[in-house]
């Protein structure tokens, strides 16, 4: 994945790649790799060369505000597909519940509860007449609660998960 971020004025090219626990980040062309592993609803602890941080993300409308170490820092990620399509994200605020557009099989969940999700970023997807459909956040937050596991048949309107 690769997003454009902006901490402090300035503004960072980076690009992800998750092998398992593992993330290979590159910052403007410098490699970093880290070990991640989510410790509860937007908190993380992080292992980059061998020195260990937690890490607490939380959604500020269109920023992230970051914390570690006793240090605060405002982030903006700007992920470059949303501008190509000519499309803005629409920002919603509070606690949405994530719901099934039509009749189908869920084939695949694709976050964790208490995992951190960016605005847009797929859910769950849903199978209906042979197709499948990625049902996408509706604001960058935290999945409070998922309500469905693969195989789960679901109806249209029907409750897939909640993020806050």
């Amino acid at each position: 994945m690769k997003l454009e971020v902006e901490i402090a004025g300035s503004l960072r090219q980076v690009e992800l790649t998750r092998a398992g626990e593992r993330i290979e980040c590159r910052i403007n062309g410098r490699l970093v790799e880290a070990d991640v592993s989510g410790i509860g609803c937007g908190t993380y602890s992080l292992l980059i060369g061998g020195r260990s941080l937690e890490v607490r993300v939380e959604a500020r409308g269109a920023s992230l505000r970051i914390t570690s170490g006793g240090r605060e820092f405002i982030a903006s990620i700007r992920d470059p597909r949303r501008y190509r399509k000519g499309s803005g994200a629409i920002l919603a605020e509070g606690r949405q519940q994530v719901t099934a557009p039509m009749p189908g099989k869920v084939i695949r969940v694709l976050v964790k509860a208490g995992e951190v999700v960016a605005a847009g970023q797929g859910i769950v997807v849903v199978e209906a007449m042979k197709m499948q459909n990625e049902v996408k956040s509706p604001k960058a937050g935290c999945v409070e609660k998922l309500l469905v596991s693969d195989g789960q048949a679901v109806n249209a309107g029907d409750a897939l998960a909640v993020v806050s």
